[in-house]
């Protein structure tokens, strides 16, 4: 019997599969696709069996082949990162580990005097990718920021509109919030926001479950900085670095509450180049499929 393959590919609420093998006097082709998530989830199933002559045969191997071929690499090449499953929900809080690269996060929610600082030192040392999330509120209130941060090259992520806790509030309040800050941002012509970190950093199930009806992502980080405590330069840098390897999402602050992140920047980004990383946005980081989750409880 020649058993070629079973190939599943993936995406946010759908997986899709083939089963695909012959004995050289048969083929059989099987295919099943399942909804992952909406009311009561769907699935379809087919099956076929093909009778092959002598001709036929040779025929199909080399047909066969070539669609192994192209399978295999759709399966390589389209591999979106799934986080949420059947299992339970998960956000994402680490890049690929395999690729040298990492993402500098900076969250902003108030604040008028340290962003433009950040940028500047980023611009400085020729980083155009850092990942900013900016809460609604701030940016209605900062567009020239907001424009600088686009201009330099760098991604926007949402962290809703006001800083409150998702957590504690009812979900038509966290589809307010939501719809609030997506508002702002067209407006201000910020297109595409596919992440999201909630406000206060805290999500379940149920914020998880509303962020993906929005297409959004929830993102979360595998360093934390602790910047917002303003330990001193030195520590800061030791917080980022000491374990930092590839495929890390590291939080930082752009709000007024920091005082030393932006002194501690430019060591921070020496490191991670002495060590062969490349500083990249969150949604090249994730690009490939291979970003590490966690399941919600």
């Amino acid at each position: 019997m020649l058993f070629l393959k079973k190939f599943y590919f993936g995406r946010t609420d759908a997986l899709l599969s083939f089963f695909i093998y012959s004995d050289m006097n048969y083929l059989f082709l099987s295919y099943n696709v399942q909804e992952l998530f909406g009311q009561g989830g769907m699935f379809m199933n087919s099956f076929y069996v093909i009778r092959l002559s002598r001709i036929k045969q040779i025929l199909l191997l080399i047909i066969l082949a070539f669609v192994t071929a192209s399978l295999m690499y759709l399966e390589n090449s389209w591999k979106i990162p799934v986080f949420s499953t059947k299992d339970g929900p998960r956000a994402i809080y680490k890049g690929d580990s395999k690729s040298p690269k990492i993402s500098l996060t900076f969250n902003i929610s108030w604040g008028d005097e340290k962003a433009i600082p950040i940028l500047n030192t980023l611009k400085e040392h020729n980083i155009k990718n850092a990942t900013f999330f900016i809460s609604g509120e701030w940016a209605e209130s900062h567009p020239d920021i907001v424009k600088r941060i686009l201009e330099d090259g760098h991604q926007i992520g949402s962290k809703g509109y006001a800083y409150v806790n998702y957590t504690q509030m009812k979900p038509e309040e966290i589809r307010r919030d939501l719809s609030l800050a997506q508002e702002v941002f067209k407006k201000l012509g910020v297109k595409n926001i596919k992440y999201l970190r909630p406000p206060t950093g805290h999500f379940n199930k149920e914020v998880l479950s509303i962020s993906n009806k929005y297409g959004l992502t929830i993102v979360h980080y595998s360093i934390d900085s602790k910047d917002w405590q303003n330990p001193g330069t030195d520590q800061i840098v030791k917080n980022v670095t000491k374990t930092l390897s590839a495929g890390d999402i590291v939080l930082l602050h752009a709000s007024d509450s920091v005082k030393q992140t932006n002194n501690a920047l430019p060591h921070i980004i020496n490191k991670i180049k002495q060590r062969g990383l490349e500083i990249v946005t969150v949604e090249e980081l994730i690009a490939n499929g291979d970003a590490k989750s966690m399941e919600i409880n």
